[in-house]
């Protein structure tokens, strides 16, 4: 019998099921304390050094994956008058199973920002290697005076390589309410088109970039092109994304960073 609570243990061959937990609350001295900070297996959560109110923590990766059949899951919270930046230390890379039977991974993200709160989650990119089947999900909640930026980029193979098979899900809430819920699949076996030029448009690298500040809710951005490649849009709410398209995920990134600088 599997105790209360506790899910049962996958069998043999079915991937490794990994979690990560982050909560970060004031300290009551004006900066944040980390009262949760655990992971297991290749999911370690390791606070680095940090300045003024804002704790930083890095996901660091103690193995390889997700590879096929592997089951991950990181939550991060954040209380009233705290300020937390999550990264990592490196790429995330999704590889195939070592077996045919060990197919499709998943990778879930839990957010959940109160208000009075700021979370910045800027992990590095996820890297979509051949043969590979990942399904991502991020999740978001946050409250209306609470503050998010959240930043996804996908890299569709390595150099040289086809991608692998990637489904991809971002929903956000804010103050219960839904502002956006958008998925998007590439790769083998994908709906026809993903590649076209209504979605990538041949490039191999796509991120989004997503804002949420209360002062969006009396002072909504504007809709407007950023280059070629790239476009920000107000939601329906407190809040705006910015989707962009780019060759490698060095410019990936420079075009999202300058669009989360003029938005700061």
């Amino acid at each position: 019998m599997t105790p209360a609570g506790r899910e049962p243990a996958p069998p043999a061959g079915a991937g490794v099921r990994a979690a990560a937990r982050i909560v970060a609350t004031p300290d009551g001295r004006g900066g944040t304390s980390l009262p949760t900070l655990e992971g297991e297996g290749p999911l370690a959560p390791r606070r680095v050094r940090s300045t003024g109110a804002e704790a930083r923590v890095l996901l660091v990766g103690a193995m390889s994956g997700p590879l096929g059949g592997d089951r991950f899951t990181v939550a991060a919270s954040v209380a009233g008058g705290a300020r937390l930046r999550v990264g990592s230390a490196a790429a995330t890379i999704a590889l195939p199973g070592q077996s045919k039977s060990e197919t499709q991974s998943h990778y879930d993200v839990r957010l959940t920002v109160a208000d009075d709160a700021e979370l910045q989650w800027l992990p590095e990119q996820l890297i979509s290697a051949a043969g590979s089947d990942l399904t991502v999900t991020t999740r978001a909640d946050v409250a209306p005076a609470g503050r998010l930026v959240l930043r996804e980029e996908q890299v569709l193979g390595r150099t040289g390589e086809e991608p692998g098979r990637l489904t991809s899900r971002l929903v956000v809430h804010v103050g219960g309410v839904p502002v956006l819920d958008q998925e998007l699949a590439c790769g083998p076996g994908a709906p026809g088109g993903w590649d076209g030029p209504a979605v990538l448009g041949g490039h191999r690298a796509v991120g989004q970039l997503v804002l949420v500040a209360p002062e969006f809710a009396a002072n909504p951005v504007e809709a407007r092109m950023l280059g070629a490649g790239a476009a920000l849009v107000p939601l329906a709410g407190p809040a705006a994304l910015v989707t962009a398209v780019a060759p490698d995920a060095r410019l990936l990134r420079r075009v999202l960073d300058e669009a989360a600088a003029a938005l700061h």
